[in-house]
């Protein structure tokens, strides 16, 4: 599931950096330490600074985000809390930030797919993989 939502946003034009970013907001906000330790550093080498990292979890007031960042956290958070109205919410978001009815549909099966790996590891008790946070370790581990 991840390898083709990982295809289709490629086929879509959002950027890896993107996707990195968007899987790094949801195992925030599900608290999946396994998978953080796995997508901060890979987030790192796709290019998202570090600026951006510390401060994915408060996007809507750090001032650092592109229009097609904040759509892509707002879309990823939607689907990740599912309210009322979240698909209307989520086309209004990307649509407002200029990204086509792909992207948005890309970004939001990354959401998804992330989203069941920080289930499966948090339910399993996977630990962060701290060893990842080395320099130049970004790409060692897939999860």
């Amino acid at each position: 599931m991840a390898q083709a939502a990982g295809d289709a946003a490629e086929a879509a034009g959002v950027p890896r950096s993107l996707v990195e970013l968007v899987n790094v907001r949801v195992s925030q906000m599900n608290g999946c330490a396994r998978c953080l330790s796995v997508h901060v550093p890979t987030a790192r080498d796709a290019g998202i600074d570090e600026a951006k990292l510390h401060l994915a979890s408060v996007w809507r007031e750090a001032g650092v985000f592109s229009d097609a960042e904040r759509a892509a956290l707002e879309i990823a958070e939607l689907t990740t809390e599912l309210p009322v109205d979240a698909a209307r919410a989520a086309y209004a978001a990307g649509g407002g930030a200029g990204l086509s009815d792909e992207q948005i549909t890309a970004i939001e099966w990354i959401a998804i797919s992330i989203g069941v790996f920080n289930r499966i590891s948090i339910i399993s008790g996977h630990h962060a993989l701290t060893e990842r946070f080395a320099t130049g370790a970004g790409d060692a581990v897939e999860n």
